[in-house]
């Protein structure tokens, strides 16, 4: 299997495309297996509403979903059956035993999978650098570890424009003194 986006991540993008489509990345198998295996990024925390696209791009992929657990933290309602293209995906949920950020998917044929949930409101550029991220192949970071760190990044990221903002509004580099020939400031107006 290979690592596939369902489309750009880019708000333009993002209307032109069918609120079915899963935005989806996936891990290609590779010699181990990852502690993640690809990323999901929902359109919303209604999962009765989302799962059905969701189970039925990786039926095909990974064999019939049968079940999927959530951590609730993020979901507002879980679910107990969700009807997914002619069967049903039993949902169940554990607080304390599954991390806050993952889906953990189940087939009977296949076995299980774990997909980092991106969540809805992420902006496009630090959606894309998670679900790349979930589904490097040799991936060891956990759900949670690739939210904290990408909040981190995201913070600098904010930090330096906003320091940026500042210096462009106070004259940035106009502000400076001009250079003489020499490399030496000049100063205008003074007479030698």
């Amino acid at each position: 299997m290979t690592a596939t986006v369902s489309h750009p991540l880019t708000a333009e993008a993002d209307d032109r495309f069918s609120s079915s489509s899963p935005r989806l990345s996936l891990a290609p198998v590779g010699p181990a297996p990852p502690l993640l295996d690809g990323a999901w990024w929902p359109r919303s925390r209604d999962l009765g509403a989302e799962l059905p696209s969701l189970a039925a791009v990786l039926d095909p992929l990974w064999g019939r979903i049968t079940r999927v657990t959530v951590n609730p933290t993020h979901w507002p309602a879980v679910p107990r059956r969700v009807p997914v293209a002619g069967h049903v995906v039993k949902v169940g949920w554990f607080l304390a035993e599954q991390d806050p950020h993952e889906l953990l998917l189940l087939s009977y044929r296949a076995g299980r999978w774990n997909l980092l949930v991106v969540p809805p409101q992420t902006p496009p550029d630090s959606a894309a650098r998670l679900m790349v991220a979930a589904s490097d192949p040799f991936g060891t970071s956990t759900a949670s570890r690739l939210m904290e760190e990408e909040a981190r990044s995201r913070a600098a990221y904010e930090a330096d424009r906003a320091v940026e903002a500042v210096w462009d509004s106070e004259g940035g580099h106009e502000a400076r003194a001009p250079i003489g020939e020499a490399g030496e400031p000049s100063v205008r107006g003074s007479r030698p």
